[in-house]
């Protein structure tokens, strides 16, 4: 049975549970003569909790636990030396039972059983590539009998599963249903199951977070373990030479530096373009535009929002970038006679430039709610004591909203500081280190994706580098809305 049949069924036995447990409680009330102590609706929303809650929770936990129970159970199963004489990582050789365990699958008694009894991936393999399901080259006969060893497991595993979620199902709505009586406290229960609910979906966030920093915050110490912190944090030069490359053991140089020095100043000269087009116009679309206007104007400008950031990309690297090139050839012909290029194609500011376009719209539409959301008292004093609209917006106005403005900006720094496809198309992969705005830098998060990049084990500071620069991220996010948050407690206070 599938697993959406079986929350459907679930779904339909809760639906039963309710109706039921609705219709008991009117039943029981009608015999005895007395009041609820909750309404029938509630009785029925008890038999309901007792008949879901349970059984969800089981059947998520099961989904969640069986797949690493199996997989730990299949790996303890490899032929000792065999994955080093194959070369294989033992993760890609779990990957090829897989592929071949749902082959299997789908072969008929007689193929599967002549499959089962050779073990021989010669014979299996026509017979899967004959219903375009290919088979690697590097795959062995020793993996046949662990993926049908696989296969058996996950199948007891789903029948258990059915069964002991089906019944824990039928066992919570007959408790519930024996349980309705005048005097239960149905409505109390039922609270407290929404309650813990809204705990739960609360808490979901904080436990993202938690586990975003713990699983960079091991491989991190690990890389720290092989790299000194020092070369890393303070390091000028990036360059991560994989030893299996031929680099006769040598690991590279793993310097931050020009990284983060990219990382904000492509972010720098975004928030430069994006902030104060985003904040005039939000002040225009706030204070000075009519009400048609608004609603054609604001529209236009967020639908800039909707746009994928690999088309911003195109856009910089085929329109923007030669552009700026050729104007800076243009320039410089103007001056020296000499028709040289001085802005690269792909350079900060290119990347800066179509970042700050893109950027425009979280300023924009953030910063004219915020602005809009100010009381009308305090336009209409500021004007009757005599102050023009310039100065009303200037000192009224903007101090009132500036709280929420510095929380708009965060959010948009937030964005460029973890942009990715743009800095790639337009300002390149090179880490360079230099304040000319005309080169091309890269950022933090293009080298996270270079170092991720493929079939590669965390074994080495090559790849085990994109959690500590990770990690570094995460820190100057914290930092940003540390930050902020005491920029607006500070001025909310000085307004209050």
């Amino acid at each position: 049975m599938p697993t959406s049949t079986l929350v459907l069924i679930l779904l339909l036995i809760g639906a039963a549970a309710f109706y039921l447990g609705y219709r008991r409680s009117k039943s029981l009330a009608a015999e005895a003569g007395r009041k609820l102590h909750s309404r029938p609706v509630y009785h029925g929303s008890y038999a309901l909790s007792w008949t879901l809650v349970p059984s969800l929770f089981v059947l998520a936990a099961w989904l969640l636990a069986a797949p690493v129970l199996i997989a730990t159970e299949i790996r303890s199963e490899f032929p000792e030396g065999v994955l080093a004489e194959t070369g294989l990582t033992e993760d890609l050789a779990y990957g090829m039972v897989e592929s071949i365990g749902a082959g299997l699958r789908l072969l008929p008694d007689d193929e599967r059983a002549t499959i089962s009894a050779s073990s021989q991936i010669a014979t299996l393999k026509p017979l899967l590539e004959a219903r375009g399901m290919p088979v690697a080259s590097s795959s062995a006969d020793f993996m046949i009998p662990l993926a049908i060893q696989r296969n058996r497991l996950e199948a007891i595993s789903h029948t258990a599963m059915t069964v002991v979620v089906l019944v824990l199902a039928l066992a919570g709505a007959a408790w519930a249903y024996r349980s309705i009586a005048v005097r239960l406290r149905a409505r109390n229960g039922v609270e407290a199951v929404v309650r813990n609910g809204l705990i739960v979906c609360s808490s979901i966030a904080i436990l993202t977070t938690a586990g975003i920093v713990f699983s960079m915050l091991f491989e991190t110490i690990d890389f720290f373990s092989r790299v000194s912190p020092a070369n890393f944090f303070f390091g000028t030069v990036w360059e991560p030479r994989f030893a299996a490359a031929g680099s006769g053991g040598a690991e590279g140089q793993f310097g931050l530096i020009p990284l983060l020095a990219g990382t904000l100043y492509i972010a720098g000269v975004a928030m430069a373009v994006a902030v104060p087009v985003g904040l005039y116009a939000a002040i225009y679309m706030a204070e000075y535009a009519t009400r048609t206007t608004r609603s054609v104007v604001k529209p236009l400008l967020e639908v800039l929002a909707g746009i994928p950031t690999i088309v911003y990309g195109f856009f910089a690297l085929v329109t923007v970038g030669p552009f700026l090139r050729d104007l800076s050839g243009q320039l410089a012909g103007l001056v020296t006679g000499e028709y040289t290029s001085f802005i690269q194609a792909q350079s900060v500011l290119t990347a800066g430039l179509v970042m700050g376009i893109m950027l425009i719209p979280f300023v924009s539409s953030l910063s004219d709610d915020i602005i809009t959301s100010v009381p009308r008292s305090l336009r209409d004093g500021s004007l009757g004591l005599g102050a023009t609209r310039s100065e009303t917006i200037k000192r009224v106005i903007m101090p009132a909203a500036l709280p929420g403005i510095v929380s708009a900006l965060l959010l948009t720094a937030s964005r460029a500081i973890g942009e990715t496809m743009i800095v790639v198309l337009a300002a390149g992969v090179a880490a360079n280190l230099t304040l000319d705005p005309f080169e091309a830098m890269t950022t933090v998060t293009v080298k996270i994706v270079n170092q991720l990049t493929g079939d590669l084990e965390f074994t080495s500071p090559q790849t085990l580098v994109a959690f500590a620069l990770g990690m570094t991220l995460f820190v100057i996010t914290l930092c940003l809305n540390i930050f902020a948050l005491y920029i607006v407690r500070k001025y909310r206070e000085q307004y209050e």
